[in-house]
Order: structure tokens, then C-alpha cells, then sequence
């Protein structure tokens, strides 16, 4: 058995379990697997199978697929595939061919598929099934000439194939639109207009499709394409005027006349207009009307003739509306002469009737636009007359009637024409009648309050403005206005609570305002525009809150920047003469959330509106500068400065690590550490201690990173710093109990260059609470007394401390504490000690004498442990630093010698009990 044979046993394999199985997770791939395969299977490779089975297999599959619902894992486009497959199972049985009903049976299945297959966009497959339909029908043509059958029954089955391939070739036009093959569905069609004749009730359906083709292709901007398809559209429908309406005939003929207009106006002006008039001519309404108007504006259509359109509309007894419209389109396309005769007409036609309003209102609107002002003013005139004899507006003319005289003030107000505007804002106020003031009556005031403080009218602005806040008092505009008048009159306090009051608005809610002094969509630009007017204005306590909300509220990067530099260029030089207390601390930490919003601003992603890299870094350096200044002049007050530095260490990782760069941020982290220290040091809980200790050692961490980059340009490898970062960095692990402690210390121990203080430093940090590491302290004692004695001159009190601190922690006082390293050692610093008490006159005699006590004490405890020869020769240590005493030596020496018998006799008596009771000996005996 071939491969072949193998490839469809499979798939009849395939077939059996697909139509007999449940609803299977598999099905899906079963299917796809049946549609790939398909392609490769033909008679031949099916051999073995039967015609009866393969036909059989067929219509199993089709109605499978017929079946399954939407309970399956089955979509429409595999239900698709499944008819695919099943009718190309059916076209390679003989059987197929043989009859007519075989032969119907596909040409039914090739138009079914090849339309789903059209629907999903699957083209290519669509077309292969209606090439398949069509051979089909051609077969089954020749079949039905062939046949002897009565002529009427002929005729009959002849229109039935005609009718099948009609709509085949349809099928077949609308995926060649699809794919762009105007050439070949432009042939479909007109073959299918020849075949209307013996279809005659096919041909609405072929002026839809049309129709269809011209709007699709239109909308791609293929106006030659459109223009063929609306012409046989119109062309089709004309051959049924029965089952075409009149309105759709005239809607395909305006879709056709538009067509031309975009394609080129001026070439094909004559078509459009045509395509109009015979529009109007199959059925007239006020589209088609308006539509023949934009045409003949569009050439060079004289002012009589276009007069003569428009006179034509009016005889047409069209609405009010409809003549307004048409009246705007003159104007707006420059021919005002014919735009205001045909006002003048309408308002006439049109005088007994109700809305006569309108007519008035557009006829002043196109006056002012005009500059025909004087004109308008007295169609005002006369409007406002009829308002106060009862004869009013509408509400909703009224609305346009404001909207005109508003839009005129604006245009006045933005050539400076404040005079002017405050005619046309004074029209729109006879208007109001005292029941009717609303929000648009308060914003009215205070675009007049605008207009008068321009001209410097200042009482008439207050006037205005406290009409305006007596109906809108939460409006933001209100209250600018409030404030830039309390300004003026240098009333701080009143501006103040003006500025205040507009924040609470601000953060309340968002204002939709347009009132003309403020731009649309950024409420937060009057708290910019008040800053900037208190400032010119000699207000700086003012500026300085409005810059400070206005860095708060704003979400302009650019904008909040701006405010904080200029409230930091404010604020500055005041902070610096301010004594230290508590409303310098306020402005400290004012400052601070400014800098701080500033940081957020800069952290922002970039967008297209935002600051350059360049920009940003330059931004970044400034304030990076500023909050060091501000942290250097808060040394009073750490936490705060730890702040600055911090914030001062964030803006610097803007700017490019050079070296200059590195250094800073390395003495931000620096100082901010040493706070947290200070701090965790302080803390009155545990858990504060270990949240300020914690901060501190990744302060710390990052610090010895960005030390080590320095230490490899060779420049900073003696810098103190780095000391300081030892010993921050071990009472940091010391004081949190840190496990790693003591392999940190075994990269200490190693390190070059080291002096005695850090050593001695280390041992204090190791006992200093909640630190108790002894034998670290022990350690770093005797380094630093090894490094004591290397140098060439040694500082005697220096050297003397850590001896007393090194014997101290060794030998800890009191008989019954354990010693922390062998007395044989301990003696051994003694001796040293005393070697060079010996040599220098300079050693401090507090620290003999107490060497003198410590030696004799540590006797009489190896007396109590009955240690005799180690008790004299410790007590005889005593006696040795006694004779170096100077001042204190006549206070000790009778004591000492007395004492000291007194031990020789107990020891030859064996009294230790008793000598051991009254032995021991402080310096202050």
C-alpha cells in the first residue's frame, strides 16, 4: 500500500470518528486536519473506497456539520471547512456528474460554501467554489439541451440555471470589489445586466449591489470606480420602476453627483450638476435642493442665476430652516450680496410666522461678520424693543442671541477693544430680567469686570465681580477676579483668601469654564496667572502660595518646574535671614514639597510634550544645587537636612555620573546616613531603632559603590571618607545584631592605612548599647596599641587611654568577673606600660595611679583564688608603679608599704579570708 492509499485510509479514519464522536476537545483539530489534507486527496489516492462510501462519508460530514451546535468547540469558520471538505468529497464521485439532481445537488453546495467563504473573508477559496458552481451549471445546461422535455417545462428549468448562475456571477463581483479587480467585477455585473431581460425579477437586487459597489468604492476615495457603479446603478433601477423607488433612484443620483464633486469639482462640474437635476426630477426634497446649491457654488455660477436657485426654494414652500441654511452657505462661500437678499426675502415669506426670530438672528450674525455693525446694532434695537413689549424669544434664540453678542465682545476683547466689547457684553445684560439670573449671568459680569479693570475702571469691576460672586461664588474665575481686584487695592489678606478659596474650587472639582482671560482645559494656568500678577504687583506672600498650589495641582511638567524655581527664587533669600525657629521650620519644609513634586515631575516618563534630555538634566542640576544649599543651611535641624540630601542625592541620578557628580551624591548618602545613625542611636523603640539603622546601611551600601568606582580612577584611594563609612557601617551592624558582622570585620582587619582612633573608635561602637562584642573591642585595642608603638614619637595621652581602656576590658573590675584573655598578657601590658612610664615624664600620673590600684586589686583576687606567687608578684607590680607617682606618691606610699606587710604577713600566715575581706583598693582610698 502506498503512501497514498495510507494518506486515504486516514482520512476515512478521520471521517468516522469525527461524525460519531461527542462534543471532544479534539474536534477542532480533527477538523483543521480534514481541511489541510484535503487538498492533497483525489480519486485516484481513494481507490479503494467505494463512490457509494465516499458520497456516503460526504453527506455524513455536511450534515454533522449541520448539526453541531454551539455547545461545541466548533466556530463558523470550521463549520465551513467541514461543508468544504464534504463537497469536495461529493465532486469525485461519478455519481455526482451522472444525473441532473447529482449535478444540482453541487452546483447548490459551490454557491453555499463559496458565499460563507466570501462572508469570512477567505476570497481566494470562494472564487474556486463559484468556478466550481459555473462548470457545474455549463454541465448541467448541456444536460437539460440534451434531454427531451415539453418546452414550457425547458423554458422553466432554463431559468432556473440562469437564475443560479446570476447569482453565482453576482458572488463573483462583489469578491473581485473586494480584492480591487475592478476589471473583472465590472464584467460579472454587466453580464448579469444582459441576463435582467430574461430576469427581470433579479434587477433590484443587482441596483442594491451596485449601489453598494459605489458607496464602498467612494468611501476608498475611487471616484472613477464609484462613478460607474452609481451610473449603472441608476441605469439597473430605471429598468423597474415597479420594484425601484423614485427615492432611491434620486439618492443614488445625489450620491453619484457628490462623487463628482470630490473627484474634481471643476472638471466634472457639468455631470454633478446633471446628476442633481435629474435627482430632483425623480423626487425633490430639500437634500437634493441643498445639494444642486453647494454645486453651483462650486463654479462659476453668476449672482442671478444663483438668485434665481434660491427663488426657486421659496416658491418650493421649504422650511424656515431649510432657507437659513441655504442662506449661511451663500455667506459662508462669499457671495453675501445674494446671502442678505435672500434673508431679506425670507424674512418677509416668513413674517407672520412664529419663528421670525430666527430669521432676525442670523440676518444680525451675518451683519457682524460682515463688520456691518451699526446695522446690527439696530436689529438689536429693535429685538430687545419687542423683548420689553412681550413679545420674547424663544429660550433657545435666546441662547443664540447671547452667543452672537458674546462671540462679538470676544473678538473685540482680543484686539484690546475693551470699550467696544463692553457694548456688545451690555446688550447681552438688557436681556436679563431680575427672576432669570443664572451661572451665564455670572459669567457675564465677570467678563465685564475683565473689560473694566483693562480700562482701569476699578469700582465698576468690583461692582461686576460682586454680582458675579453673589451668584457663583465657587466658580475659579470668580474668585480670580476677586483676587486681582484685592490686589490692586494692596488688600494681602483679601488676595490670600481669594487664592485659598480657588485652590478648595480647584481641588473640589474641575472647572469647564471658558470665560476668555483663562485657557480652555487648564483651570490651574489662573493660580500661574495670579502668582505672576501678585508678583508684578509687589504681593510676594501671595505669589508664593499661588505658586505653591499651582505646583501642587498642576500635571504640566514644564509648568510645575517653573512654579517651584520661581517660589525657591522667591523664598530663598527671606529663609536666609530668618533666625532659627519655628516659622523657618515651616518654610523649610514647604519648600520641601515643592522640591519633592518637582523630583515626581522630573521622574515622569517622556512624552512628546516633555522637557528634552538635555533640558531635564540642565533642570536636574539646578535643583540638585538648591536642596544642598537648603540641607547645608539646616544643620540645626538634621532630619529635615537629611531630607535635602536625599532628595539632593535623587535629583542628581538625572545628570551624567561624571565625577563632580559622584562625589555629591556620595556626601548626600554620606550625610544622610550619619542622621540615621543619630536617629537610630536615639530611638525609643526597637522598632525604630532598627528602621533608621536599616535605612542607614543601604545609605551606606550605595555609598561604598560609588567610593569603589572613585577608587578606581587611583584619585580617592586615601580618602577619609572611607574611614567614616567603616565605622558607620560596623556600629550600624554592630547595634543590629547583624550575623555577617564578623566576616565584614575580616576585610577591616586587612586594610591598609588604618589609624589608631579608628581602631580605639571600633572598640567603643563594639560595647557601645545594644552592641556587646568584647572580644571585637579587645581586638581592635590591641591594634591600636600596636600601631601606638610603631611610631617614631608616640603621644604619651593618647597612648595611655588605650592602655587603660585595653586593661580595663581584659582584666574587668571586681573578683568575680572572668578576665578575657591570660593574665600572662594581661602582665604583658602592664609591663609595657610601665617601660614607658619610665622613659617619659609626660605619662598623665591619674593613669599611673590607676594602674597602680588595677595591678594591686588583681593581687588580692589571685589571693581569693589562693594564687600566693601570683598575688606578690602582682602586688609587688603595684609597689613598682608607685614609685613613679610624683604628687600622689606621700598620700600612697605609707598606705602601700603598710598594706603591702601587712599581705607579706598574711600570706606567711595563711590568712586569706580576712586579708581578702579588707584588701581590695580604689584610687579614692
Amino acid at each position: 500500500m502506498d503512501k497514498d492509499d495510507f494518506l486515504s485510509m486516514d482520512f476515512k479514519e478521520v471521517v468516522e470518528n469525527l461524525v460519531a464522536s461527542d462534543n471532544s476537545p479534539n474536534i477542532p483539530e480533527a477538523i483543521d486536519r480534514l481541511f489541510r489534507d484535503i487538498a492533497n486527496i483525489n480519486r485516484e489516492s481513494m481507490a479503494e473506497i467505494t463512490d457509494a462510501q465516499i458520497e456516503e462519508m460526504a453527506v455524513n460530514l455536511w450534515n454533522w456539520a449541520l448539526t453541531i451546535g454551539g455547545g461545541w468547540h466548533v466556530n463558523g469558520e470550521r463549520k465551513i471547512k467541514l461543508h468544504y471538505v464534504a463537497c469536495k468529497l461529493l465532486s469525485m464521485c461519478e455519481a455526482s456528474f451522472a444525473s441532473e439532481q447529482g449535478i444540482q445537488r453541487l452546483i447548490m453546495m459551490n454557491i453555499r460554501i463559496g458565499r460563507e467563504w466570501l462572508d469570512v473573508g477567505n476570497f481566494i477559496i470562494a472564487d474556486e467554489c463559484f468556478q466550481a458552481a459555473v462548470a457545474s451549471l455549463e454541465q448541467l445546461y448541456i444536460k437539460l439541451i440534451q434531454r427531451s422535455s415539453p418546452e414550457a417545462d425547458l423554458i422553466m428549468e432554463k431559468i432556473t440555471v440562469e437564475r443560479d448562475h446570476f447569482r453565482v456571477l453576482s458572488y463573483q463581483a462583489e469578491s473581485a470589489v473586494a480584492q480591487g479587480d475592478f476589471q473583472r467585477a465590472s464584467m460579472c455585473v454587466l453580464q448579469c445586466k444582459d441576463m435582467l431581460m430574461r430576469l427581470p425579477q433579479m434587477t433590484s437586487s443587482l441596483h442594491h449591489l451596485c449601489y453598494n459597489f459605489g458607496v464602498g468604492t467612494q468611501k476608498n476615495n475611487k471616484y472613477e470606480e464609484s462613478s460607474f457603479w452609481l451610473s449603472q446603478s441608476y441605469d439597473i433601477g430605471k429598468m423597474d420602476k415597479k420594484s425601484t423607488r423614485p427615492e432611491m433612484l434620486a439618492k443614488v443620483l445625489r450620491l453619484l453627483a457628490t462623487n463628482y464633486l470630490d473627484w474634481d469639482n471643476t472638471k466634472y462640474y457639468d455631470k454633478a450638476l446633471n446628476a442633481v437635476n435629474l435627482a430632483n426630477k425623480e423626487h425633490l426634497n430639500s437634500t437634493g435642493l441643498f445639494l444642486k446649491m453647494k454645486i453651483l457654488l462650486k463654479g462659476e455660477t453668476s449672482n442671478e442665476e444663483l438668485l434665481e436657485a434660491v427663488m426657486e426654494i421659496l416658491h418650493l414652500d421649504m422650511p424656515l430652516d431649510f432657507c437659513l441654511n441655504i442662506a449661511k452657505l451663500l455667506m459662508d462661500h462669499e457671495r453675501e450680496s445674494v446671502g442678505f437678499h435672500f434673508l431679506t426675502i425670507i424674512h418677509e415669506h416668513f413674517k407672520s410666522s412664529e419663528n421670525t426670530g430666527k430669521v432676525l438672528l442670523l440676518y444680525i450674525d451675518m451683519l457682524l461678520q460682515r463688520k456691518e455693525e451699526l446695522l446690527a446694532k439696530e436689529k438689536i434695537e429693535e429685538i430687545i424693543l419687542a423683548h420689553q413689549t412681550g413679545r420674547q424669544l424663544t429660550a433657545e434664540l435666546m441662547n443664540w442671541l447671547h452667543n452672537i453678542l458674546w462671540r462679538k465682545a470676544t473678538s473685540s476683547f482680543e484686539v484690546q477693544n475693551y470699550a467696544d466689547a463692553l457694548q456688545w457684553y451690555y446688550y447681552s445684560l438688557r436681556f436679563y430680567s431680575p427672576d432669570e439670573m443664572d451661572l451665564d449671568f455670572a459669567k457675564l459680569q465677570r467678563n465685564m469686570a475683565c473689560c473694566y479693570l483693562n480700562l482701569q475702571q476699578l469700582d465698576k469691576a468690583k461692582e461686576a465681580v460682586a454680582e458675579a460672586e453673589r451668584h457663583d461664588p465657587r466658580n475659579v474665575f470668580t474668585q480670580f477676579y476677586i483676587f486681582k481686584i484685592a490686589v490692586i487695592e494692596g488688600n494681602s489678606e483679601r488676595a490670600l483668601q481669594a487664592i485659598i478659596t480657588l485652590e478648595n474650587v480647584l481641588t473640589d472639582e474641575e472647572s469647564e469654564d471658558n470665560d476668555l482671560v483663562a485657557e480652555r482645559g487648564s483651570p490651574t494656568m489662573l493660580l500661574s496667572l495670579a502668582a505672576q500678577f501678585a508678583l508684578e504687583n509687589g504681593q510676594q506672600i501671595v505669589a508664593e502660595k499661588a505658586l505653591e498650589y499651582l505646583a501642587q495641582h498642576s500635571e504640566d511638567q514644564e509648568q510645575v518646574l517653573t512654579a517651584v524655581k520661581c517660589l525657591l527664587r522667591v523664598v530663598l533669600p527671606k529663609i536666609a535671614e530668618m533666625p532659627e525657629s519655628e516659622d523657618k521650620k515651616k518654610e523649610m519644609d514647604r519648600l520641601l514639597t515643592c522640591l519633592n513634586r518637582a523630583f515626581v515631575k522630573l521622574s515622569q516618563p517622556s512624552g512628546e510634550e516633555d522637557l528634552s534630555l538635555e533640558s531635564r538634566v540642565n533642570e536636574a542640576q539646578w535643583f540638585r544645587k538648591i536642596a544642598w544649599n537648603l540641607a547645608v543651611q539646616c544643620d540645626k535641624d538634621p532630619v529635615i537636612m537629611r531630607e535635602f540630601f536625599i532628595l539632593s542625592y535623587k535629583m542628581s541620578q538625572f545628570c551624567p555620573s561624571d565625577q563632580v557628580i559622584l562625589i555629591a551624591r556620595k556626601t548626600c548618602l554620606l550625610m544622610a546616613a550619619a542622621v540615621d545613625l543619630e536617629q537610630g542611636r536615639k530611638a525609643s523603640t526597637a522598632f525604630e531603632q532598627t528602621m533608621f539603622l536599616s535605612r542607614a546601611l543601604e545609605e551606606i551600601q550605595t555609598c561604598n559603590d560609588i567610593q569603589n568606582f572613585l577608587k578606581q580612577t587611583g584619585t580617592f584611594s586615601n580618602d577619609s571618607c572611607e574611614k567614616l563609612l567603616l565605622l558607620y557601617e560596623f556600629e550600624v551592624r554592630a547595634k543590629l545584631n547583624d550575623p555577617l558582622l564578623e566576616s565584614f570585620l575580616e576585610s577591616v582587619w586587612e586594610l591598609p592605612h588604618l589609624e589608631t582612633k579608628t581602631f580605639e573608635t571600633i572598640a567603643i561602637i563594639a560595647m557601645e548599647k545594644p552592641a556587646h562584642y568584647p572580644l571585637i573591642a579587645l581586638k581592635a585595642l590591641k591594634k591600636a596599641l600596636l600601631l601606638y608603638k610603631k611610631e617614631e614619637s608616640i603621644d604619651v595621652s593618647q597612648y595611655s587611654k588605650c592602655m587603660h581602656n585595653l586593661i580595663n576590658l581584659s582584666v574587668p573590675d571586681g573578683a568575680s568577673n572572668v578576665e578575657l584573655c591570660p593574665l600572662e598578657e594581661v602582665w604583658g601590658y602592664f609591663e609595657d606600660a610601665l617601660s614607658h612610664i619610665s622613659r617619659t615624664k609626660d605619662y598623665p600620673e591619674m593613669e599611673i595611679l590607676w594602674l597602680m590600684v588595677k595591678s594591686w586589686n588583681t593581687g588580692i583576687l589571685m589571693f581569693s583564688r589562693s594564687k600566693y606567687v601570683s598575688t606578690e608578684k602582682w602586688c609587688g607590680l603595684a609597689l613598682r608603679f608607685l614609685d613613679h607617682l610624683t604628687s600622689f606618691k606621700e598620700s600612697y606610699e605609707t598606705q602601700m608599704n603598710m598594706l603591702y606587710s601587712q599581705l607579706v604577713e598574711a600570706l606567711s600566715n595563711n590568712q586569706g579570708p580576712v586579708f581578702h575581706e579588707h584588701g581590695y583598693w580604689s584610687k579614692s582610698d
